[in-house]
């Protein structure tokens, strides 16, 4: 038997239906929360990822990964 470790993750996710900016974490259908803007987004799942210990993805308006910012426990922390 296989042991699969998923990495908890909170992604800030352009909305298609909507529009705006939509909050997920990962595995989950449902939103955590929803923005008109992708700043106000970005804080709100900068603070729930935070309080959760989860890594940050923020996607650009096509989907893609614009940029990651862990806030758990990063086995890999940068020095200095």
């Amino acid at each position: 038997m296989e042991i699969v470790v998923t990495k908890k993750c909170t992604h800030v996710v352009p909305n298609k239906e909507r529009g705006g900016w939509d909050i997920r974490q990962s595995g989950s259908e449902r939103s955590s929360g929803h923005f008109d803007n992708k700043r106000d987004a970005e804080a709100r799942a900068r603070e729930i990822s935070r309080n959760q210990e989860t890594e940050l993805v923020i996607h650009n308006k096509d989907g893609k990964i614009a940029r990651k910012d862990s806030h758990g426990n990063d086995p890999h922390p940068p020095k200095g």
